[in-house]
């Protein structure tokens, strides 16, 4: 009774109020996520330069820690599902793991063809699912409806009183109870405020309460049912069906957390963070379903890894909790900067807002540090691993682009030097592409040495990402005349916008400049990276960043350019 209200409140203090009450109101232009959060708290403190810098630090490891349960999340739900097998026969369990596998790898493999065409059948399968739940939770408490009395917060406190030693300890695993909460902010931008809220109080927490205290019923009844509750509260006739159904439930799970796994990864990529990946648009109609072979595939590698290095969801949920927790906690440390310094609500009332979740959500961390030797180091060194990443490629960008400017030539003064004697100027449009406004990129440089000429229209354009969800068309460009028929043009996304330089350019008409997309050729420049020692990073850190550099996604297919209007002319530059 004391476990079961320990489970019943943790759902209510970390979803219901925590998540559901407070943290959606957090949202970036209706975006959530820890991203957008990151966002929002980074904002807040613009005047405050050093702490935004930590915020950013904390904020970015969190998003890695989202890759971490990428892998774990998948893995623990489709196995877990599948053990269900077991309690059918025992002679079943030789064939859990290749099951899984195959399952995952199905799953892996659909992705490509985006999830347009299976989406509607998601709804009625976790309606099915959650009323299924709840039904079988109904069954068992007709039978002990005492096991009702734990809805009382003192069976939970008595017996945290009572066992402090123990109660700490089983928090690592009631933990598995809220695992979700961070994926319900994350698909804010897909649903909104209200449906997520209609869908927690009035489907989702009734059925899981119902179905947590249907096997606490069956516990009283029969202690031997520990084995497996969830399974053993099904007749022996409807078994099978049940854990094909929980499969699909866990498959669904498993698509929601890929999607978000490749969101999460472009709008990181927006914010600078990481290298262009090649990126597939899979509905013409919603920007949103994207998909990333390299992400993809990558994930499902260290899912086999995970399920073949753990074996069973009792293994694997030692190595679950600790990312979970402690993205929670980066979450509730964000939220007490976006309410005191964009919300601008009194310091006491945002202490006593975040306070108690800080509380809360550093206990559970903290019981789950115990479970870093089992497994928890997993997601913590996948997280890792991606953090050295992002902050290599953000310091090699840095160092880049140092480099570029300490090498700059200024646009005005050079494009005044080059028209006092000018080259043969051809038909048609340039558009060259450069780091920074202002300067001179080194396509146009080539351009002039190899070729000798000079378009009849030159534009040069800046992509500009800022770390905001969404900017609309209205603040998509700015124009500045250079004389000579050339342009200064500035392109602003946000980390949710989907980058379409023709697109864009195309808002110029009526603006002094109007480009025909038969006559217009982009000008890249492909920059190979060579590391030196004694420069800003270290040197294994320099190889690994020319080697990102290298293999990233070209501009053209990131700017969504035409192939076959696209020119790339390249140079060597020194870190």
């Amino acid at each position: 009774m004391g476990i079961l209200s320990i489970f019943f409140w943790t759902l209510t203090v970390i979803i219901s109020l925590k998540y559901v009450t407070l943290v959606l109101r957090a949202d970036n232009n209706g975006e959530g996520g820890l991203v957008a959060m990151l966002a929002l708290a980074s904002q807040s403190v613009n005047d405050k330069p050093k702490l935004r810098k930590i915020l950013l630090l904390v904020g970015i490891f969190g998003t890695c820690l989202f890759y971490g349960d990428g892998v774990i999340t998948p893995a623990i739900s489709v196995l877990s599902a599948v053990e269900g097998l077991e309690v059918v026969s025992p002679n079943f369990k030789r064939a859990v793991i290749p099951l899984t596998l195959v399952i995952l790898f199905g799953l892996f493999a659909v992705q490509k063809r985006g999830t347009a065409d299976i989406g509607k059948f998601f709804g009625p399968i976790t309606l099915v699912w959650f009323a299924v739940i709840a039904i079988l939770g109904v069954s068992h408490i007709v039978h002990n409806p005492e096991i009702l009395w734990a809805l009382s917060p003192h069976y939970a406190v008595g017996f945290m009183w009572d066992n402090p030693l123990i109660s700490f300890i089983i928090l690592g695993a009631v933990v598995l109870c809220v695992t979700g909460g961070e994926a319900l902010y994350a698909d804010m931008g897909h649903f909104g405020k209200k449906p997520i809220r209609l869908a927690w109080f009035s489907v989702v927490m009734p059925a899981l309460t119902l179905n947590y205290f249907g096997q606490g019923a069956l516990l009283l009844s029969n202690p031997a049912a520990v084995k497996n509750p969830f399974f053993m509260m099904t007749p022996a006739w409807a078994l099978l069906p049940l854990v094909g159904l929980a499969t699909l439930a866990t498959v669904i799970a498993s698509q929601a957390l890929i999607t978000g796994a490749f969101s999460v990864t472009k709008q990181v990529i927006q914010l600078g963070y990481l290298p262009r990946f090649q990126v597939w648009h899979t509905n013409v109609k919603e920007t949103g379903q994207i998909f990333m072979p390299f992400v993809n595939w990558g994930l499902f590698a260290l899912i086999v890894l995970a399920v073949m290095l753990f074996k069973s969801s009792s293994n694997l949920a030692a190595a679950y909790g600790i990312a979970v927790t402690l993205d929670m906690l980066i979450t509730t440390l964000l939220t007490f900067f976006v309410i005191r310094y964009a919300w601008h609500y009194p310091l006491a009332l945002c202490l006593a807002a975040t306070g108690v979740f800080f509380v809360i959500d550093l206990a559970f961390f903290t019981s789950n540090l115990i479970k870093l030797v089992e497994g928890g180091w997993f997601p913590l060194l996948i997280a890792a691993g991606v953090f050295t990443l992002m902050l290599t490629w953000k310091e090699g960008r840095r160092l880049l682009n140092q480099k570029l400017e300490a090498d700059a030539i200024d646009l005005s003064s050079f494009l005044d030097a080059v028209f006092i004697s000018p080259p043969v100027r051809v038909a048609g449009s340039a558009v060259f592409l450069t780091a920074a406004p202002g300067t001179v990129p080194n396509a146009m440089l080539h351009n002039l040495k190899h070729n000798k000429v000079l378009h009849e229209f030159n534009l040069f354009v800046t992509v500009v990402n800022h770390p905001v969800p969404w900017i609309g068309m209205e603040k998509r460009l700015s124009i500045e005349s250079l004389g000579h028929d050339c342009w200064q043009v500035v392109v602003n996304y946000g980390f949710k916008n989907d980058p379409d330089l023709p697109k864009a350019l195309q808002n110029l008409k009526g603006r002094g400049c109007e480009l025909d997309p038969m006559t217009t050729s982009y000008f890249l420049s492909r920059d190979s990276v060579v590391p030196t020692l004694g420069s800003g990073m270290a040197q294994w850190r320099e190889k690994l960043f020319a080697q990102m550099h290298l293999n990233a996604s070209g501009a053209a297919d990131f700017l969504n350019l035409p192939s076959n209007s696209v020119v790339e002319l390249g140079s060597k530059i020194e870190i």
